[in-house]
Parts: structure tokens; C-alpha cells; sequence
């Protein structure tokens, strides 16, 4: 298997915030802090239609994680599959790994003292689960996939598209 990811389908997202809220709780998050996020802006116009603009923020696991390359102490660390996490016993709660991320994926758990970060739900896939969000996203906007399978099949729809629309002329 390889390097695994969370797909985020715009098309299929309601807006509902039922995947920051499972993981909100999953992970004990506390308020004001979040590991995944969903972002939305409008409602736009979008082909005449008003339409919400959404995204969905989560580590992304970079290959070359600023975060890890920051923490003084090992505490943000990678694991065999290539998900970035933080040993909790390790966090000595400097905030390097907040402030080394473009993105702001780190956050700050305020009553455990230290940097807490998505891992894609490394004890529930230890289970042959999903990540909590992808789990609860009833509109199926969100899909735990590897990445060279999700590009492929990027691929060949694209692909099927462009047949498509050559056969119509």
C-alpha cells in the first residue's frame, strides 16, 4: 500500500461539519483548536447557481515536514506509513512545529499543554478503520485513498471525459 491521503470532493460537500465534529470528539479537541477543518466561503455564483465554496484543511504529511524538522525533542515524528504525528510524552510544548507549519496544522491543546496534530486517526486504521471525518461524512465527500490509485482513477475519468466528448463532436 502506498502513501495514503484524505480526498476531498467539493462537489459532494453539504456543509454540514459533520466530519470536524466526529473528529472533535474522536480525538477530544479541544474548543477552539481543530485537526481537520472544513473552510467555506459564499455562496458564489457558480454556473448561475448560488454555491458555497468549500475545502477541506488536514495535514497533509509532507515528505519533507517542517514541523518534524522544528521540534527540539523528537515529539513530532513520522511513523512506518508516512503519517506525521505527535508522541505527546515527548512535547516539551515550545511550539516550533506551530510555528515551522505554512499551513497552521499544529495546534495548540491548551489543558494537555501541548502541539496536537490529525494523523489521520492512526488508532482507528491500526484497526482496519477509517479516519473519524471520512467515517462520518454522510455526503461522501471525504474518502481515505492512496494516492497512485486516486490519481489513476483522476486519470481515467479524465479520460472517459475527453472520449466523451469527441464522440459528441
Amino acid at each position: 500500500m502506498g502513501k495514503q491521503i484524505i480526498k476531498f470532493n467539493p462537489n459532494r460537500c453539504i456543509s454540514c461539519y459533520a466530519c470536524e465534529l466526529h473528529c472533535k470528539a474522536k480525538n477530544k479537541v479541544p474548543e477552539g483548536a481543530w485537526l481537520g477543518k472544513l473552510v467555506s466561503k459564499g455562496p458564489v455564483n457558480r454556473g448561475g447557481k448560488p454555491r458555497l465554496q468549500t475545502m477541506y484543511m488536514t495535514c497533509f504529511h509532507c515528505a519533507k515536514a517542517w514541523c518534524i524538522a522544528s521540534c527540539p525533542t523528537g515529539a513530532m515524528t513520522r511513523d512506518e506509513q508516512g503519517l506525521v504525528y505527535v508522541q505527546g510524552e515527548l512535547c516539551v510544548g515550545c511550539k516550533a512545529c506551530i510555528q515551522a507549519c505554512p499551513w497552521s496544522i499544529p495546534q495548540w491543546d491548551d489543558e494537555q499543554g501541548r502541539a496536537i496534530k490529525c494523523d489521520f486517526c492512526r488508532d482507528r486504521l491500526a484497526e482496519g478503520l477509517q479516519p473519524a471525518c471520512v467515517t462520518a461524512c454522510c455526503a461522501h465527500a471525504l474518502e481515505f485513498v492512496d494516492v497512485n490509485e486516486s490519481s489513476n482513477r483522476n486519470r481515467e475519468a479524465y479520460a472517459q471525459t475527453v472520449l466523451a466528448r469527441q464522440e459528441r463532436g
